[in-house]
């Protein structure tokens, strides 16, 4: 099983997101359906993994949070950009739980992620895109701001790959405690 930990986004952001689709030649948009914050990439797990992964998460104790996506951007580089997404605020809530959900992981038997963490929402993956149509996009969509989500859980989620793209099925939801008034 191809698992990852992430953060499900509701259908009004996901909407809003899918309005900056579109504009680029080569551009493969993901489907609203898939747009989330991946906090950890577990990889392919077997089953007893996935259910050790499992039990180190659902003891996660961490609090509920708001979540500020702004901005939009590239992976890549100029002339070969790969990727583009919607950028979300680095909070310190959010680094809290992706370090508990890293040291869950370790917990759980999987080797340390030692990839800088970028949080963002994947929104189009390139394939010989022209640069200069990718720089106009970003200019376009560079003032993206959407109102603050709140999170009350983290997800186990499978990714089934097929040829239109990867299709996300929620494993396991595991709730965060509320927020401090």
């Amino acid at each position: 099983m191809r698992l990852f930990v992430g953060l499900p986004l509701p259908d009004t952001v996901r909407a809003a997101l899918a309005r900056l689709s579109g504009g680029i030649p080569g551009a493969r948009w993901l489907d609203p359906a898939s747009h989330h914050v991946t906090l950890r990439f577990l990889g392919d797990l077997d089953e007893v993994e996935a259910t050790d992964v499992d039990a180190a998460l659902a003891r996660i104790a961490a609090p509920g949070f708001t979540l500020r996506i702004h901005g939009v951007g590239r992976f890549g580089t100029r002339k070969a950009p790969s990727t583009l997404w919607a950028g979300v605020e680095r909070a310190p809530p959010l680094a809290f739980l992706k370090d508990k959900v890293d040291r869950a992981a370790v917990a759980a038997g999987l080797a340390p992620d030692d990839r800088k963490f970028a949080p963002h929402v994947t929104l189009a993956r390139l394939r010989n895109a022209p640069g200069a149509r990718v720089a106009t996009w970003e200019a376009q969509h560079n003032l993206l701001a959407l109102p603050p989500v709140p999170i009350d859980a983290f997800v186990l989620f499978r990714s089934h790959l097929g040829g239109e793209g990867a299709v996300y099925e929620a494993l396991a939801r595991y709730p965060l405690t509320r927020p401090p008034a």
